[in-house]
């Protein structure tokens, strides 16, 4: 049996053939999403260190832009928008900085539908040199590539012959290869609540972080359980990768000339303490502040760890992103809703950012 991955864009249409999900699930009774602008209810920055105010001014204010969603994931900044999945709609969305919501992709992780509890759906996306978006499906266990028209093809699907688990986040590094996180959240079951986490797998193995150039792929982090959001310091030099489960840790790597890593050091481990949400997804800053998520919020680090702060929201956030004309926004993804912070410095936006 094959299902479909609807694009759309206009009156195209393109469908691929992609593996059948077990069950459906109605989401009909639910309210679209839309784009608002307003400010942000229950949401504020807890500044730990003074040197957090060159990053985010004291009179810096959180403001709500966009509601109505599942679980909002995947944030990049592309052609002057915001774009971003909804991981368990199956649905890929633009926002503008005005708050004009756009429904870019439907289907988006692959299949026609599945039961929107499960994280199946289309996750993060990343410019790519040719100008075309790279966009990671949980539930086709691929990256594909989507032109300007959002024509899909396959971009990854297999390592040494086997498919990938669920492609999460994925950064460019500065000599164009491509990294990315493949942790199994497409086989967890939050439904019968009986995960566990020391023994899901997918159809690897290892859940691993990857580094795809020259038509080659090489798994270059192997070792931890749950690898999820990745990003680069400014220069290059170090890899940052977040470890969901079971303990909620963020590590940093020496990146060698061979693209490989080495020098794994314990960043943060926030395995202790309380609040909703886990490390998910993660960026750096141009001043290579660390901005990642975690129990209680967004927290703000130094390269070596150092906490100076962290941002609060209503609900879970799962990742952030740099944008604006300058690069000085900070878009969250808040799990049913799309936050937006005003920064003192500008974030890094995505290698071939358009």
């Amino acid at each position: 049996m094959k299902t479909k991955f609807t694009v759309l864009c206009g009156a195209a249409l393109l469908v691929l053939a992609a593996p059948a999900l077990a069950q459906n699930y109605s989401t009909a009774a639910l309210p679209a999403p839309t784009g608002k602008v307003e400010a942000a209810k229950g949401a504020s920055v807890r500044r730990v260190d003074k040197a957090l105010d060159a990053v985010i001014a004291p009179n810096a204010k959180i403001e709500k832009v966009a509601g109505g969603f599942q679980f909002t994931e995947g944030t990049v900044w592309h052609k002057g928008e915001l774009w971003f999945s909804d991981l368990r709609a199956n649905k890929v969305y633009s926002l503008s900085p005005t708050g004009k919501l756009t429904l870019r992709l439907d289907h988006a992780g692959g299949v026609d539908s599945f039961d929107s509890r499960f994280y199946r759906g289309s996750n993060a996306m990343v410019p790519a040199p040719d100008g075309t978006l790279l966009l990671a499906q949980h539930s086709g266990h691929r990256i594909v590539k989507l032109d300007d028209q959002m024509r899909a093809t396959s971009f990854l699907e297999k390592f040494e012959g086997k498919a990938l688990n669920s492609p999460n986040d994925l950064v460019y590094a500065k000599d164009g290869a491509l990294y990315f996180s493949d942790p199994p959240y497409f086989y967890n079951d939050p439904v019968a609540g009986k995960t566990d986490p020391n023994k899901v797998v997918g159809t690897q193995k290892t859940n691993n972080v990857y580094r795809f150039k020259d038509g080659k792929l090489t798994a270059v982090i192997t070792d931890l359980p749950r690898p999820n959001g990745v990003g680069f310091s400014p220069d290059g030099k170090y890899l940052y990768v977040s470890n969901t489960e079971p303990k909620s840790q963020v590590y940093r790597y020496d990146v060698k000339a061979d693209g490989s890593v080495t020098n794994k050091k314990l960043l943060a481990d926030w395995t202790a303490d309380k609040g909703a949400g886990v490390p998910d997804g993660l960026k750096v800053d141009s001043a290579g502040n660390v901005w990642a998520t975690g129990q209680g919020g967004i927290r703000i680090l130094t390269p070596e760890g150092k906490l100076l702060g962290q941002i609060i929201l209503p609900e879970v956030s799962a990742n952030i992103a740099f944008g604006g004309a300058d690069g000085k926004v900070a878009y969250l993804a808040g799990s049913t809703s799309i936050y937006r912070l005003p920064l003192a410095i500008a974030g890094q936006k995505p290698m071939y950012s358009r």
